[in-house]
């Protein structure tokens, strides 16, 4: 059985689903269960909202105060949510506009503690990484395979944003290189081990499948002395497409055990102008589906504490193929952006126009 709800918070668009963890946020608003949603448009501080369920089986919204404090109007295109240490982190989409280009206000990773929106706006804490994240990324991508950006992408989301930062004397300028693929951040989930795996929706591996990267020491950024993550793996999902397909991540959940659940599809959305689309049409016509997978034991069990800005990651060798089982077709739907199963009920939530729709299967 499938039940649609339409809820309406600040005329936005949502993305992502992150259950709420903790017991008093929810007693604070009389809902039995809730979850974490990001506006798609405007500061993070701006575009934060919860999706509750009150004990008689009805849902609402509520759109969530936060102070940014200095970094007050500078975010934009939040896309990703995860739980870490009592915290709710909000991760950036690190890309562009549909024609481009790169967009530095959409580099960020922002957290705040939970149990603090209980009580007032949640001190939220942004770091801006001005394309650290997407350099770290190229490096690791460097040595596997993917299908490449066409001219149209590379010029208008790489070539333009270079020039466009020199031409300003940015320094984030050196971050970008010629030959780089543009990074579009969909999904997150931390693991036991304390790692971000980032999935992502562009680029993709060249036969198709989506890639997730994982990043170590991303509290470290928030940190007195900020020091930033390094990539410690990345992954292939072989099994969540078809032949000729070429598909992203859309979406990314951890489940309680030890599993983790990802909503994929298109590369990016149609009749929307996109760049990326119009060097890869067949990639816009992929509607949304959910699978599972796991990560190999070795990479879950938490690792050796070392001094320093964080934990020590085992070092491993990359791509990592991780089969995927595929759990539920969720045709003709082509926007799913968020996924979380509680109770034995999963929750999906679709990205439409000036609306959320919140669905439970």
């Amino acid at each position: 059985m499938r039940e649609e709800i339409e809820l309406v918070v600040a005329g936005n668009e949502a993305s992502d689903l992150l259950p709420v963890h903790d017991a008093t946020l929810l007693a604070a608003h009389g809902a039995s269960q809730g979850f974490w949603t990001v506006l798609d448009e405007g500061p993070v501080e701006d575009c934060l909202a919860l999706l509750l369920q009150r004990p008689d089986g009805s849902w609402t919204a509520h759109h969530q105060s936060c102070d940014a404090g200095a970094e007050i109007g500078r975010t934009e295109d939040g896309e990703a949510l995860a739980h870490h240490d009592g915290h709710v982190y909000v991760i950036g989409s690190h890309f562009g506009s549909k024609r481009g280009p790169l967009r530095p206000r959409r580099a960020f990773v922002a957290r705040f503690p939970e149990a603090a929106a209980a009580s007032g706006p949640a001190p939220l804490e942004i770091v801006r990484n001005k394309f650290r994240l997407h350099r770290i990324i190229n490096e690791a991508l460097a040595g596997v395979p993917l299908t490449q950006p066409g001219e149209l992408v590379s010029e208008r989301f790489i070539a333009a944003t270079r020039a466009r930062g020199a031409a300003r004397g940015k320094a984030w300028t050196s971050r970008l290189a010629v030959g780089d693929v543009p990074v579009n951040v969909e999904g997150a989930a931390f693991t036991p081990a304390g790692t971000l795996l980032l999935g992502l929706r562009f680029p993709v591996a060249a036969d198709g499948s989506p890639l997730l990267v994982e990043l170590a020491d991303v509290p470290a950024m928030f940190g007195p002395a900020r020091s930033w993550p390094t990539v410690v793996g990345v992954h292939v999902l072989t099994g969540a497409t078809g032949p000729g397909e070429l598909t992203g991540v859309r979406a990314l959940s951890a489940r309680p055990d030890g599993a983790y659940d990802a909503v994929v599809g298109s590369i990016d959305a149609l009749g929307k102008e996109s760049a990326v689309l119009d060097d890869h049409p067949a990639g816009g016509e992929i509607t949304s589906r959910h699978v599972r997978f796991r990560l190999p034991g070795s990479l879950v069990s938490p690792p050796p504490a070392r001094s320093g800005c964080g934990a020590a990651v085992p070092e491993r060798r990359w791509p990592l193929v991780l089969p995927v089982e595929r759990i539920a077709d969720l045709a003709p739907l082509h926007h799913v952006e968020g996924l979380a199963e509680t109770n034995g009920v999963r929750h999906y939530v679709t990205d439409e126009d000036h609306r959320i729709t919140l669905f439970h299967t």
